[in-house]
């Protein structure tokens, strides 16, 4: 079969056994998937390529195992604005989606002690200005001159079979307070506009406007939010599997004056009576 023949081949899922129609492959290690099998894999997982099909099989069935987990979760507290950390304090789990119907989109619940790492990771890019010049040729000024601009991430780190880290953006937009690159008319050798604004010609940088920007510190405060609230919990939970781990220290029970340790339950061994 030449080079054309194969590229238009009928190839079958190695999930479903369907037929997989062109453009629709998404290979495996050791095997072919449909694009249907493939949208149902969790949206955090990026090692297709290096799976076989026994082992996406087994993430199917976490996946399809989820959707009653997401149908029992119950949101005590919603933390970020676009892609949103949700909590089920009461449950001890946690989900990161951006979708509206939870149902649907079926997000991996997860428990506040898969937590291993959260942190705030603000990715920082600056952007020369330039001029035009009298013919029309674009100039640096000199000094040379910089736009920046930042964008918001969270990195949630996890223990789980099928991905390790959530990483999703808070901002939409990049902040840079409008900051213009390209600047024309007799007023770019002046001060410039849009958020760079000249003190004497020294200004050089618009990195310190934009960082203190209501916009920056909004973005700055919510990734901070997410990240000390998912380490608490992650914390709390540690405590208290410690505290039910510790080995318990005999007591005088106020019932029957027996020294005793107390049971699972917190009750004399000797009379029953609850001394914790």
């Amino acid at each position: 079969m030449g080079i054309f023949g194969k590229l238009f081949e009928k190839k079958e899922c190695s999930i479903c056994g369907g037929e997989i129609g062109l453009l629709g492959n998404r290979k495996l290690e050791d095997g072919n998937m449909c694009k249907d099998c493939a949208a149902r894999l969790s949206p955090w997982f990026s090692d297709r390529r290096q799976s076989t099909v026994e082992e996406i099989r087994q993430q199917l069935d976490y996946r399809e195992a989820n959707h009653e987990k997401v149908a029992a979760f119950r949101i005590t507290r919603t933390l970020g604005e676009r892609t949103k950390v949700l909590l089920d304090e009461d449950a001890g789990l946690f989900m990161v989606t951006s979708a509206r119907n939870l149902t649907d989109a079926n997000p991996d619940v997860l428990s506040f002690s898969d937590v291993t790492g959260c942190k705030l990771d603000i990715d920082e890019s600056k952007t020369e200005i330039e001029y035009r010049d009298a013919e029309g040729e674009r100039k640096s000024f000199n000094p040379r001159r910089y736009a920046y601009s930042y964008d918001f991430y969270i990195v949630i780190n996890v223990n789980n079979p099928y991905f390790n880290e959530i990483r999703f953006q808070l901002n939409s937009e990049s902040v840079d307070n409008d900051a213009e690159t390209l600047l024309e008319g007799p007023e770019a050798m002046g001060s410039l506009r849009g958020g760079l604004r000249m003190r004497s010609g020294s200004l050089t940088s618009n990195a310190e406007e934009v960082r203190n920007s209501v916009e920056y510190r909004q973005y700055e405060a919510m990734g901070l939010e997410i990240r000390d609230a998912l380490l608490q919990v992650r914390q709390q939970v540690r405590d208290e599997a410690a505290a039910a781990s510790a080995p318990r220290a005999a007591v005088t029970c106020p019932f029957c004056g027996a020294t005793t340790t107390p049971d699972a339950s917190g009750c004399c061994e000797f009379c029953g009576g609850a001394v914790t």
